[in-house]
């Protein structure tokens, strides 16, 4: 299991480091920043949610483990943010917690009380966000440059993999 997510976390961190050289930035439509804004805000969802739940649960490595290449995961995206000029002046990502967008925010809400309740629980609300993940990837790379693309089918494969570990 950690032998996936860490490779998982190395692929992200490939991609996230060097995929930008050479390549033209394109403008994105208002639409598409927005979905950049929305998947940076996702990932740091999984990422908080994780982070507290391991907190809760410290016996469970699994939520300790995936945090860190949620983290990843919230680093590549915030790049691409950065370089397609989306607004992400008040995401707080050094906050757990606290989102910029009301729909994360409720799902965070929402899943860390759920999986608060029992250790079990916890693993579920992992399957759930691994599967809203990349069912979201999936809507959101349509039509996006292809580095976004790149990083986004990148995400998948961890979100696949991060399924695993919590089944």
């Amino acid at each position: 299991m950690f032998k996936k997510v860490l490779l998982g976390m190395l692929a992200v961190m490939a991609l996230s480091g060097s995929m930008f050289a050479g390549v033209t930035t394109t403008t994105l439509s208002s639409t598409q920043k927005a979905s950049l804004l929305f998947m940076y805000q996702e990932e740091k969802v999984a990422r908080d949610v994780y982070y507290t739940l391991g907190k809760k649960y410290p016996t469970a490595k699994t939520f300790a483990d995936i945090q860190l290449s949620e983290q990843q995961h919230v680093d590549a995206v915030e790049k691409l943010c950065i370089k397609y000029k989306v607004d992400i002046s008040k995401v707080q990502e050094s906050v757990v917690g606290v989102f910029v967008l009301p729909e994360l925010q409720t799902l965070y809400n929402i899943l860390l009380a759920q999986g608060s309740t029992s250790l079990l629980a916890g693993l579920k609300v992992g399957v759930a966000i691994e599967e809203k993940d990349i069912a979201d990837i999936l809507v959101a790379e349509v039509g996006m440059p292809s580095d976004v693309v790149s990083v986004f089918e990148n995400l998948r494969a961890g979100s696949y993999s991060h399924l695993d570990a919590f089944t």
